[in-house]
């Protein structure tokens, strides 16, 4: 009865790191897709999120 709970215990921890690994490996994924650079560009907006600054005519012509 000892070596069948032993023989479970061990089986549990082994599927604890299959798990545990096949997580990580999915998280590293997901963030190595979310930070990729991108082959175009983003309309117009800025890479990092910000947005572009326009200077108008209206700006410059008051100063």
């Amino acid at each position: 009865m000892k070596k069948l709970l032993a023989l479970a215990v061990v089986a549990g921890g082994v599927f604890f790191v299959i798990k545990r690994n096949k997580d990580a490996k999915a998280e590293a994924d997901l963030w190595r897709e979310a930070t990729a650079p991108t082959e175009r560009p983003m309309g117009g907006a800025s890479q990092n999120g910000s947005a572009p600054t326009k200077a108008s005519s209206d700006a410059t012509s008051t100063n």
